[in-house]
């Protein structure tokens, strides 16, 4: 397997395989220094990377997620001046509003998708870093990462802000409209969960094994 940047010295611990997604060639997986990055030898892709995060920076963002997602829903996003009337409107109020009009469906996708699943995933990621840096067994691990995985492509906070972003624009011609906390912390937040849905989840699964024990220290001299 091809390693290259930044560092030419591996440990030669072996910590599980590796199947390239463009070619399904399988590889013993290594532990690499911050910043390297591995590549097929057959086809060239990349199999996977070392990310510069380590498990502080990651717990940092992940706390920083959850106050932020709690601010994002309990602020008003904008603020709306019609006629000499001033309302605010929060998450929940879209939230029953869409539902009011007789789309259900698309109000509890939205509910789901905005606010229920990426305090999901912030939770369990907040669960196993926690542990992973207390180096306690991480309770559920397996179920916890499976779940993980497969709840990222649901968090869609991004698809909500353009949303948003795009009524405003419509509705600046009849209302005067002010962006509102919420609406800010709604931008802070995409670019958080965007941070950390980009985070290699086997990484994470190393560290909850704690096969990359040694990689810490070897990473702090």
């Amino acid at each position: 397997m091809a390693l290259t940047h930044h560092h030419s010295r591996l440990s030669v611990a072996r910590i599980g395989v590796v199947v390239c997604e463009h070619c399904d060639a399988a590889y013993q997986r290594r532990r690499l220094l911050r910043g390297e990055i591995a590549y097929c030898e057959r086809c060239g892709g990349e199999i996977y990377r070392r990310r510069k995060l380590d498990v502080d920076a990651m717990l940092a963002l992940t706390v920083t997620a959850l106050l932020v997602l709690i601010v994002a829903n309990v602020y008003p996003i904008v603020t709306m001046q019609i006629q000499g009337t001033v309302r605010d409107a929060t998450l929940l109020d879209a939230v029953l509003v869409t539902y009011d009009t007789g789309v259900a469906l698309v109000a509890l996708l939205a509910a789901l998708t905005v606010f229920l699943f990426p305090l999901i995933q912030l939770l369990m990621l907040l669960h196993v870093l926690i542990a992973v840096r207390m180096s306690e067994p991480v309770a559920l691990f397996v179920p916890v990462m499976h779940t993980l995985r497969a709840m990222q492509p649901w968090s869609m906070v991004e698809v909500f802000m353009l949303g948003v972003l795009v009524s405003v624009v419509k509705l600046t011609s009849l209302a005067a409209i002010k962006p509102g906390v919420g609406m800010w912390g709604f931008a802070l937040l995409t670019v958080l969960l965007t941070v950390l849905n980009n985070f290699d989840l086997d990484q994470l699964w190393d560290w909850g094994v704690g096969d990359n024990e040694n990689e810490f220290e070897e990473d702090s001299t």
